[in-house]
């Protein structure tokens, strides 16, 4: 049904008796427990998300008249909350990203259920399942209010209230009443002048402060006195109420963590003690105990039996030994072997190579001391020739100074003569 007007859309007791959610099974102190879980959801986060204080009032609104014609159990209040946060942002021209919301609700999860805070990618299905959520659930949101979203909050109605009866000194403490009669349903039953006479009242008679009664003060405002006393009374049962747990009544997952925590009964109870359980044989704990200990003393058997082969492993544990152990100890052997294998085949390719540079060595030698005998019959040989020449040239010139002497000497004796 789609409402062109905003006064038509408060709705009388009978109306919000006969809820959605009651049709589907929710008794009345849940449905007032989910209200308030909710609720409190958009106020932290719009605390978390630095938003003021109208959007924070702006998205309770909106989310106690989605409640009015939903129920519970086919909406996730989580979901819904976040929703109204981002649509509010926007009403109320204070708009913020819809991962930062997103990221705002993911945290405050895991610190209501005491989970591990864990960083949520941006690039990872679950965010981006939450994203096309929001913005599904806005849709939703905006078409059951047929797109009228106007809401208007007591707290201008409480300081015109106050300056005219001249009571400043209660403003602060109406101001905390009008922001949490937004965790109830007054804001869809009473008009917000009829809610803001309802706080003033309450208020003053908290602080022990006397108004005007004759007349009566909220007459001048269009307020009756049944409705300021249904306000009282609705805010002292709020406060009656303990803190706001969530009750898990709707169908699907409707988490903005990534994980949840598992059943700790769960990992204490495994699957054979659930059948011994069942049958009636309870499983003694000492035999997971012995396994225990057989499976930590295999391991340092194994490391003595490689230390001293010649001992051998004791009568106890021959056949009881774990499998998984004596794979374990075969692959280590099997791997001690190659290792030695290996060495061995250094060792051999070491002395190969070792031989090859001596004989290559010896070779050379050879080849030098070859080259050594050469040069020196060379050297020698070469000698040999240059002695010879020398004594031929010695001979010669010796001759040659013997003809020129005997002929000088000829000369001298043909001129005496």
């Amino acid at each position: 049904m789609i409402y062109t007007a905003i006064d038509t859309f408060y709705l009388t007791d009978e109306q919000l008796r006969d809820s959605p959610s009651r049709k589907d099974g929710i008794d009345e102190a849940t449905e007032t427990a989910l209200r308030v879980y909710g609720c409190d959801l958009i106020q932290e986060s719009g605390i978390l998300l630095r938003l003021p204080q109208a959007v924070m009032a702006t998205a309770q609104v909106l989310f106690h008249r989605f409640y009015c014609k939903k129920s519970f159990v086919r909406f996730s209040a989580k979901r819904v909350a976040a929703s109204c946060v981002w649509l509010a942002g926007k009403l109320e021209e204070s708009p913020r990203k819809s991962k930062h919301i997103i990221f705002v609700f993911h945290r405050m999860e895991c610190r209501r259920e005491n989970l591990p805070i864990e960083y949520l990618d941006v690039f990872s299905k679950k965010y981006s399942e939450l994203r096309h959520d929001l913005i599904r659930t806005e849709r939703h949101l905006l078409k059951e209010m047929g797109f009228i979203c106007h809401v208007e909050h007591p707290h201008k109605f409480i300081s015109n209230y106050l300056v005219t009866l001249e009571a400043p000194e209660l403003t602060q403490e109406a101001w905390n009443l009008a922001n949490d009669s937004l965790r109830t349903t007054l804001c869809v039953r009473f008009k917000s002048e009829v809610v803001a006479c309802g706080v003033v009242y309450a208020a003053a008679r908290r602080r022990g402060i006397p108004l005007p009664e004759d007349p009566p003060w909220w007459t001048v405002f269009d307020a009756d006195e049944a409705g300021i006393q249904e306000v009282c009374r609705v805010l002292a049962h709020l406060y009656s109420l303990p803190k706001s747990q969530y009750i898990p009544v709707y169908k699907d997952n409707d988490s903005f963590t990534v994980r949840r925590t598992p059943d700790p009964q769960a990992l204490k109870e495994s699957p054979a003690s659930a059948v011994a359980s069942d049958k009636g044989t309870p499983i003694p704990s000492s035999s997971s105990q012995e396994k225990d200990s057989v499976t930590k003393a295999a391991p340092n058997m194994v490391k003595e039996k490689s230390d001293d082969e010649g001992k051998s492993l004791p009568a106890e544990l021959n056949g009881k030994q774990d499998p998984a152990a004596n794979l374990k100890s075969e692959k280590s052997e099997s791997g001690v072997d190659r290792s030695r294998e290996r060495e061995k085949e250094r060792s051999r390719g070491r002395d190969r190579d070792s031989r090859g540079r001596d004989s290559d060595r010896d070779s050379r030698g050879r080849d030098s001391d070859r080259e050594r005998d050469r040069r020196r019959r060379s050297r020698e040989r070469s000698s040999g020739h240059s002695d010879k020449e020398r004594s031929r040239r010695h001979s010669s010139r010796d001759r040659g100074d013997y003809y020129s002497s005997h002929s000088s000497r000829d000369k001298d004796r043909h001129r005496h003569h």
